[in-house]
């Protein structure tokens, strides 16, 4: 798919995607829990960018805990970004957040930023010169040594591991009340829609995009993630 197949997709999903995955709350939580420990010496006046936010988790588990930071908010979507923006008035965050509708580069150039989220975004970027280039844009936005927090669904796709992994997934989809088709959906797009390459070559292509060498932090079934820190 390209970047507008992608965003059609997320603009159809907006409404539901929150009801969709919550019985899968239990990893996004774990993340955060980790997350919230990995960003804990940022200052208490700190700016963060979330890239490819989608209905904000990330940032509103990240604003309840530190009243003080602000962040910026970039989405192609603009049914999920209105998601993310709905929650964050509702939470009393809104004022400490700007939305962008779009994408990086049409950004508007601000002061860097202390750190960067990027959760299940990069997979989308087949061309791996592209996902670099990605990542490089992210790294251009960041202050000195800032730090990013990625994750992305990663496996050797040619292994038997990866056929163990995936037929788990796809049965805990199935357990959360993800509809039978769906599931197919899902699975067709791993094949051929989301770049699922082994972790080590995802961490290479975060630091040829300007990174100190990715740290893992973080792994649930085929979900994998990485702290990285500006080069």
């Amino acid at each position: 798919m390209n970047q507008d197949e992608i965003k059609a997709l997320f603009d159809q999903q907006a409404a539901s995607y929150d009801a969709q995955w919550t019985k899968t709350s239990p990893i996004r939580n774990c993340l955060h829990l980790l997350l919230g420990s990995l960003f804990v010496g940022l200052p208490t006046d700190a700016r963060i960018l979330c890239v490819g936010v989608g209905t904000g988790d990330e940032l509103l588990h990240l604003a309840s805990e530190n009243p003080g930071w602000h962040f910026t908010a970039v989405e192609p979507s603009g049914r999920m970004l209105d998601v993310c923006r709905e929650r964050a008035e509702k939470a009393e965050v809104a004022s400490r957040c700007t939305f962008h509708e779009g994408y990086l580069e049409s950004l508007p150039a601000t002061e860097p930023y202390d750190a960067a989220t990027c959760f299940l975004v990069s997979q989308f970027i087949l061309d791996q010169d592209e996902r670099s280039g990605f990542f490089g844009e992210i790294a251009g936005k960041l202050k000195s040594s800032g730090i990013l927090a990625s994750t992305d669904l990663a496996s050797d796709v040619e292994s038997l591991k990866y056929e163990i992994l995936l037929h788990a997934w796809m049965a805990m989809m199935s357990a959360a009340d993800i509809s039978d088709e769906a599931v197919e959906r899902m699975r067709k797009a791993y094949a051929h829609d989301v770049g699922v390459l082994p972790p080590a070559r995802i961490a290479s292509i975060i630091e040829s995009g300007g990174f100190e060498l990715p740290v893992p932090f973080f792994q649930a079934g085929l979900i994998h993630g990485w702290l990285s820190r500006r080069a």
